[in-house]
């Protein structure tokens, strides 16, 4: 209806946001934690100037050129992309496909999978805006995926659109961006199927004002559950038919988990600005090793089985822990990495019930990490501080 359409329009052209890089390179360089398109800026500029390939309506890259800012390579005149993430090139490929289509996707798998990393990354490459983001929680409403009021505005005037305060995904759907859905399964059931009729109308209902937004080209959304959470708030089978589940695995091998470690390390590394050395790649290795032998209850030979604690002991809290242990070397140490820095990280990062993950920590210790060659240091930290 006409009404409709030219209120959305008036709506879009209000909720307009500012670019997420606006302030200058001065005001970013000071900024904790950058967004994606912002830190990656460069990347994407190369790729945008090499990129001549078929693009789907209102996105910043072809699929090609986004699955190269993920997964990384040498573009046609040399320049070297890295990679965001290490794993299967298929499963950001099935992800990339998806976006393009009126399916929305649903990034599953155990925390520290890199489900939001890999969310924001595909944001950034295919709208350059990974900021329309709804966190979702225990407390989330239907105001954070639908709309709010201006409730002084709602009083003095009543229902209007200068009292409407649109939610990221409203701002998605009128600017032809990507709407982001963080830990969706952590919120109400009632609260989720708000977004049936947005993933299948493409609409979202104002019935305060008799009218409707209506998405552009471009919008869909990329949601992510987390595989622990699974009978907390499970989806509706309508809503989920609406989403192309890929699921994150969890890293195939120890190299490749080492490497996912030392890279991002290092990229954060730089941001806090911490006074320690690169840490040793065999001080990374150790961590790694400890957290999937606990992580999959077997040592990597094969040889001993062992205990699995309550946590998930995930890639991501493996980068935690080696951080730590830097700024616990550069602040506290010589600025060189070593077990004395690492322990309590690592045994904090096991033991999260102080009774029966202890145990398991102390057998682990006690039969392997003890007798292993080269591993007394950790083990007598290790046994410092449990």
């Amino acid at each position: 209806m006409a009404k409709s359409k030219a209120t959305a329009s008036s709506t879009k052209d209000k909720a307009e946001p500012a670019s997420p890089a606006a302030g200058g390179d001065g005001v970013l360089s000071e900024l904790q934690r950058k967004h994606a398109e912002q830190e990656f800026a460069e990347e994407l500029a190369e790729l945008a100037r090499c990129d001549d390939r078929p693009r789907p309506p209102n996105w910043k890259l072809s699929p090609w050129a986004v699955r190269t800012y993920l997964l990384g390579g040498k573009l046609p005149h040399g320049y070297e992309i890295t990679p965001k993430y290490v794993g299967n090139p298929r499963l950001i490929e099935i992800a990339v496909a998806t976006l393009a289509t009126d399916r929305a996707l649903l990034l599953s798998g155990l925390p520290g999978t890199a489900k939001s990393w890999v969310s924001e990354h595909l944001a950034a490459a295919i709208c350059g805006d990974s900021t329309m983001l709804i966190q979702g929680t225990a407390g989330t409403d239907e105001a954070a995926l639908r709309y709010g009021w201006n409730y002084a505005r709602l009083l003095a005037e009543g229902p209007s659109l200068g009292a409407l305060v649109p939610s990221p995904m409203m701002r998605a759907m009128q600017t032809g961006k990507l709407a982001r859905v963080e830990e969706l399964t952590r919120i109400s059931s009632d609260v989720q199927d708000t977004l049936i009729t947005v993933l299948s109308e493409r609409t979202m209902p104002i019935p305060e004002l008799d009218t409707e937004v209506q998405a552009r080209r471009g919008f869909n959304v990329i949601a992510t559950a987390n595989n622990r959470d699974k009978g907390v708030n499970e989806l509706s089978s309508a809503l989920m038919r609406r989403f192309n589940i890929v699921v994150l695995p969890t890293p195939e091998t120890l190299e490749q988990e080492v490497e996912i470690v030392e890279r991002r390390v290092a990229q954060l590394g730089r941001t806090l600005a911490l006074p320690a050395e690169k840490p040793a790649l065999e001080e990374i290795r150790r961590v790694v090793t400890i957290f999937r032998e606990l992580r999959e209850g077997v040592t990597l030979d094969g040889k001993t089985k062992v205990k699995s604690p309550s946590g998930t002991l995930s890639t991501a809290e493996a980068i935690s822990v080696v951080n730590n242990g830097l700024a616990m070397a550069g602040y506290y140490g010589d600025g060189v990495l070593r077990a004395g820095d690492l322990a309590a990280g690592i045994t904090g990062a096991i033991v999260k019930d102080p009774i029966q993950d202890r145990v398991v920590w102390l057998e682990y210790l006690q039969t392997v990490v003890k007798d292993r060659e080269g591993w007394k240091d950790l083990y007598r930290a290790c046994r410092e501080v449990v």
